[in-house]
């Protein structure tokens, strides 16, 4: 086989298959005594694995992959693969938690179904409500730690860690925590006492700060799970070709 025989596969360059040789990611090709390179079956078959691995778990652990297989360390290969499916398994479920947060806190702040109960001759009178945040201004750090059960210094660690972002008061620098910032620390909350680190809780409560409202929420939740689905199948696609490959090279004809 010729270069141009491996890429037209795959839709990529000759210059691409000669880098990914010489980076490692395919077997040494023989020469020619021209200097032409001789590619075989078992480089079509590395490619394909390495390709596979690259949509499943990018570029660079591809390449750890087959440079560990050509160095004849399958151990080390495998390990690479296994912190790969470590890696999705916590995804899914850090999106688990999340949506279990963002179910726990809508169902938290809907007002009760239903038309209001009557009052009977029994009950006492009721009482005015208290004005919530929306009415009365934001909520100082004090006020939030409160609510939540921490600590001003927490609510500061996590604004370090770019969980948090409460806007600041132009005369006094007091910090000011609306809604929405009041929802994003409920929500870390609920996440770190599910042991998620600090900066795997930062990315989380960007995301759905982006998204918006509840619908764009629901569907930004709903993207992070079709992707997640499809690094799983890319997955089970890299393994199979990576066995194939594997498979080929314990051949005599290919030792």
């Amino acid at each position: 086989m010729r270069p141009s025989d491996l890429a037209r596969e795959h839709g990529i360059s000759t210059q691409a298959v000669r880098n990914y040789e010489r980076d490692g990611c395919l077997p040494p090709a023989a020469r020619t005594p021209t200097g032409y390179r001789i590619y075989t079956e078992l480089h079509a078959a590395a490619l394909r694995a390495f390709l596979a691995l690259v949509a499943a778990y990018g570029h660079a652990t591809a390449g750890q992959v087959m440079t560990a297989v050509h160095a004849e360390c399958l151990d080390g290969a495998l390990t690479a693969v296994d912190r790969g499916h470590a890696q999705l398994l916590r995804d899914r479920e850090t999106l688990a938690a999340v949506r279990e947060a963002v179910d726990h806190l809508t169902a938290t702040a809907a007002p009760p179904a239903g038309p209001p109960a009557r009052p009977t001759p029994s009950d006492p009178p009721a009482r005015p409500m208290p004005s919530g945040p929306s009415s009365i201004g934001p909520l100082s750090i004090g006020e939030v730690a409160h609510r939540l059960g921490l600590t001003p210094a927490t609510l500061r660690a996590w604004e370090t860690a770019g969980i948090l972002t409460p806007a600041r008061d132009r005369t006094t620098g007091h910090r000011g925590y609306l809604p929405a910032d009041v929802r994003d620390a409920e929500l870390a909350h609920l996440l770190r006492r599910g042991g998620y680190p600090l900066h795997h809780i930062a990315t989380v409560v960007r995301q759905i700060r982006t998204a918006g409202g509840t619908e764009e929420l629901a569907a930004a939740l709903d993207g992070w799970q079709r992707r997640l689905t499809a690094r799983g199948l890319a997955m089970l696609t890299a393994a199979a070709r990576l066995g194939d490959y594997l498979t080929l090279r314990s051949l005599p004809e290919s030792a």
